[in-house]
């Protein structure tokens, strides 16, 4: 399925291939420069499809040998193609032995099998299996595997891939050897092996059907005393999946392996989970409470697959959301309920989860709406793509969760469940599509899901917009909800969808109304679900004494942009009243939002700056309100992300938007330093570090208490940051306080950088942070050193490697994509930067050349000068000799 530069895929193309593969047997004699793999494949006629060849893809493949069942090919039955090989056969039933020769050490895409460390590993979603031997590696092709490695037992001690451990034994010349046997079918790109010198921490458990399971998680051996936090996680997953969905561990065994070099977060291989060492690696000293609530989320996500993904998958890549957006939906529900279990009491557990939601909408506005709003825009289940890899996206990951939260919204905890059950009685082991997906939920619930289902087939960001009239003659509020859709690339019309929207209406008095529609013998509950499905709806609630405050998209109960006449005074209302944590929430991000453009607006003209009175004293009284968790309350105070709000800026300006920030940042720290000071002081955490939802939410208003201080850069703030910085006990008061200290112009922040470097030299991830704090800080004063010039300088530090995925992430990527002022400086440098290092990028792993390749891609929303600017290096990029599909397909879209 991978295309030739510039030729599209197309979903209404899918046809099954002629023949699929039944079992493969797979032996690998392991060599840095020569690896030789050895491949038998029994394929079967297919009786749904066309007659045709056994279609065989191949990518950098040395072919030492091929035999038809037991023969060499006859004259003309085998032909090469663009994409791999082609074999005439007429036989229902084809063995294949097939071997190849490639070069792990080469390898510097990080998919295939490549090195990494003296190790080996692979990587074989989307299409990684094509370079390791000659396969029809589409998802629809699924084949139970046996495998056999053979390595040099000093150098690689640990023999792992799918399944199940059928024997181990030594060979000559300092060699060994081991066999697996996974016995459930799957796809390729869920293959996977690593031979490696490793040490494991494993745990033997008790399914719920009784069965003893072993767990491991190999890491290299001075990482083991981070592990701990990640084999909960795992213990924690497999019982909250038995308990929530049914679902049980299939295999004797589970392992998790950390790798230094990885493209992605991690990968669902099954029964041998293959992660990037950043979500596996986590300890007090090391590790940030972010640190290990990614840890618990990466992992569940990935044991999640073993259901959702792996015993049902994908019929074809264009479904890749109903693994993706389906488990991403699941381990979102996993965190919020391990956070809600973990809390004090009932209002704390209300609490977290909310916390937890606000999350995820953070996530889903600053990343997943501006694509929606750029060349990229495509629906979560696309209709066409150049290049697999540039689809793995916030579309099919973020907003395909909130498609499927929907479908959970509009049938409920139960409908969804029975929803679930049936779409694994039907699809257990097979590859499928959305539609047989939300068939079951339809037909588990009686449900008309028809018209849902363009939530699968239309891209961008819908409209919502509400308008309420209250008639006190009638005592009755009638609400009118609008939707509306806008154009997107390739998508001109857009059909109403099928939108459920939670609905409350507050009193006067602060308290919710019991809510009973024109029609209704008795009020119900304060809160209802509305089902929006048509361009226009009116609903008129009766019994309404007094004109109501509406609160609307509950729990944000679809991911659209909503449209609401709202004053100052209606958003501060909210923020001190609506029972719905999650609109109180967005009750204060719209109102700083609104303060901030306006701000904005101000420094673009040349004008002073005056930030609203009324906006501060709104802020203050959630600050200063002690029976609010800590945890809501600095969710609520942070300012929105200069991400989402340069979507909100019409045209998209940075600097200004930068210079407002910086000034609402002084003024509110200036303002109500006293009141900064005294919460800071009373929630410092007793005792030794503990990852839990009530301290990490403490130690999250602590720091940003100190952010807001630091930001006015009086003396008291300077010294409680360097003191922080200086006694911190754990990573997330060390960097809390080093954050502070550099995202501010005191001079001690370079003292600490120095510190901190010093301090954990020899640990990559940690590193991380310190590259990443840099590459994103703010000037705070002109005076101040341009960050591209830290950036350059940075890139020469020992530590840093154009060849690993994290630090380009952490390095280019925060100064690309999270660091907007300085990227977009009026000289264009930071455009010029870019272009060089996304064609660096491109001549070894195109797959990270693409993702920075994308912080450009919405440059029509700027100003017209910085289109100017930004249109040069565009072309200048796709100009380049020898550009990969993936960054050419990125940049073509941009320039189309």
């Amino acid at each position: 399925m991978r295309t030739q530069q510039g030729t599209p895929v197309r979903r209404e193309a899918y046809q099954p291939l002629a023949y699929g593969v039944e079992t493969v047997d797979l032996d690998f004699l392991l060599d840095p420069k020569a690896t030789q793999v050895s491949s038998r494949l029994v394929c079967v006629r297919n009786p749904d499809a066309p007659a045709g060849p056994i279609v065989l893809f191949g990518e950098g493949l040395e072919l030492l040998s091929l035999h038809i069942d037991g023969a060499e090919p006859a004259a003309g039955q085998l032909r090469k193609t663009d994409s791999g090989l082609e074999l005439d056969v007429s036989a229902e039933r084809v063995v294949l032995d097939i071997v190849t020769r490639i070069d792990p050490s080469a390898n510097l895409t990080l998919s295939g099998l490549y090195q990494s460390r003296g190790g080996y590993y692979t990587q074989c979603e989307a299409e990684g299996f094509r370079s390791i031997t000659y396969f029809p590696d589409r998802p629809d092709i699924m084949a139970r595997y046996t495998v056999r490695l053979e390595a040099d037992a000093a150098a690689c001690p640990v023999l792992l891939s799918n399944g199940n451990l059928l024997e181990t034994g030594n060979l000559p010349n300092g060699r060994h050897f081991a066999r697996w046997e996974d016995p459930f079918p799957k796809p390729s790109y869920l293959f996977a092996l690593v031979a490696a010198d490793l040490k494991a921490l494993e745990r033997k458990v008790d399914t719920a059907s009784g069965r003893e399971v072993l767990l491991q998680v190999w890491v290299e051996e001075r990482d083991l005393d981070r592990v701990g936090h990640a084999m909960d996680s795992l213990i924690h997953s497999m019982r909250w999946d038995e308990e929530v969905f049914g679902l049980e561990l299939d295999l004797d065994r589970f392992m998790i392996v950390a790798v230094s070099d990885f493209n992605m977060g991690a990968m669902e291989n099954k029964g041998l989970n293959i992660f990037n060492t950043k979500y596996v690696l986590a300890n007090p000293e090391t590790g940030t409470d972010l640190d290990f609530e990614n840890v618990e989320s990466v992992v569940a996500h990935e044991y999640f697959h073993n259901w959702t993904g792996n015993r049902v998958t994908c019929r074809d890549w264009f479904q890749l959301t109903l693994k993706e957006g389906l488990t991403v939906f699941r381990d979102q529900q996993f965190t919020a309920d391990m956070m809600a279990r973990a809390s004090d009491s009932p209002d704390a557990a209300a609490s977290a989860r909310a916390v937890t939601r606000i999350a995820n909408v953070r996530g889903l506005r600053g990343g997943q709406f501006p694509e929606d709003a750029g060349p990229m825009a495509h629906p979560i289940r696309p209709d066409s793509y150049q290049e697999i890899n540039n689809f793995y996206t916030a579309t099919v990951y973020q907003k395909g969760a909130e498609v499927i939260r929907m479908l959970h919204t509009l049938l409920g905890r139960e409908g969804f469940r029975n929803g679930m059950d049936l779409y694994f009685s039907y699809h257990d082991g097979q590859a499928v599509t959305c539609d047989d997906f939300v068939g079951c939920m339809a037909e588990a619930n009686g449900a008309d899901l028809d018209r849902f289902m363009r939530w699968y087939s239309q891209a961008g960001t819908p409209r919502l917009k509400a308008e309420g009239v209250y008639d006190p003659a009638g005592r009755s509020y009638s609400l009118t909800l609008s939707q509306s859709t806008p154009a997107t690339p390739g998508q001109a019309d857009k059909l109403p969808l099928h939108i459920p929207v939670a609905v409350g209406l507050i009193g006067a008095d602060g308290v919710d109304l019991p809510l009973q529609l024109e029609g209704e013998a008795h009020a119900g509950d304060s809160t209802r679900v509305l089902e929006l499905k048509d361009a226009s709806q009116t609903w008129r609630f009766t019994g309404i004494d007094a004109e109501p405050v509406p609160s609307l998209l509950r729990g944000y109960s679809a991911p659209v942009i909503l449209d609401v006449v709202e004053d100052d005074a209606r958003l501060a209302f909210r923020m001190a009243h609506d029972s719905d944590p999650f609109n109180r929430w967005d009750a204060a991000q719209r109102y700083m939002e609104r303060v901030a453009l306006a701000l904005a607006a101000e420094a673009a003209a040349g004008r002073p700056m005056e930030v609203p009175q009324a906006f501060g004293h709104a802020f203050r009284a959630l600050l200063v309100n002690a029976s609010l968790d800590p945890a809501f309350v600095a969710e609520t105070l942070a300012l929105p992300s200069e991400a989402y709000l340069l979507e909100r800026m019409q045209p998209a300006d940075p600097a200004p938007l930068r210079a407002a920030l910086i000034h609402l940042s002084r003024e509110l720290g200036q303002a109500l330093q006293g009141d900064f000071l005294a919460r800071y002081m009373d929630l410092e955490v007793d005792g030794e570090y503990r990852y839990h939802p009530a301290d990490a939410g403490k130690r999250a208003l602590r720091n940003l208490c100190l952010r807001y201080m630091m930001a006015w850069g009086g003396p008291t703030a300077v010294q409680l940051a360097s003191l922080q910085f200086k006694t911190a006990g754990n990573m997330t008061e060390r960097y809390g306080a080093l954050a502070a200290l550099v995202q501010s112009d005191a001079p001690e922040r370079l003292e600490a950088l120095e510190a901190f470097h010093e301090r954990y030299k020899d640990d990559a991830l940690v590193l991380d942070k310190w590259f990443l704090l840099q590459a994103c800080a703010w000037r705070w004063s002109a005076d101040a050193p341009a960050t591209l010039e830290r950036v350059r300088a940075l890139m020469d530090n020992p530590a840093f490697s154009l060849s690993n995925p994290n630090k380009v992430y952490s390095l280019l990527g925060g100064y690309f994509k999270a660091n907007a002022a300085e990227f977009h400086r009026e000289d264009g440098a930071g455009y010029a930067f870019w272009a060089e290092q996304v064609v660096a990028l491109d001549r070894n792993n195109p797959q990270v050349a693409s993702r920075m390749a994308r912080a450009l891609e919405g440059w029509r929303k700027f100003t017209p000068a910085i289109q100017a600017r930004i249109r040069v290096v565009l072309e200048q990029v796709a100009g380049a000799e020898g550009l990969s599909p993936d960054v050419t397909e990125i940049i073509g879209k941009a320039l189309a």
